[in-house]
């Protein structure tokens, strides 16, 4: 069996009147791709819809990851971005 690596990691920012979907390094928002976008009137309030988006942005970093290594990545259990991404609506 293969030894489990990081390749990044699924960050979610509200930017605006957005939810912003990226995938990025560990730790670091520097050159994270962004993969798609909700309007937050469309999550807020709607738990079914904030799940479906999370898991459709899932399935898309999933897809970019396997068609890079080959491999199909395996998700953690969501955490906390770093203090320094924290800014509240960017």
């Amino acid at each position: 069996m293969a030894e489990a690596r990081s390749v990044g990691r699924l960050a979610l920012r509200v930017e605006g009147d957005w939810w912003v979907a990226y995938h990025a390094a560990g730790g670091t928002m520097e050159g994270a791709a962004p993969l798609g976008s909700i309007a937050m009137a469309a999550v807020t309030g709607n738990t079914a819809r904030k799940a479906g988006f999370l898991a459709l942005m899932q399935e898309v970093l999933a897809d970019r990851v396997e068609q890079d290594t080959g491999l199909r990545p395996q998700f953690t259990a969501p955490a906390r971005a770093p203090e320094h991404e924290r800014s509240g609506r960017a």
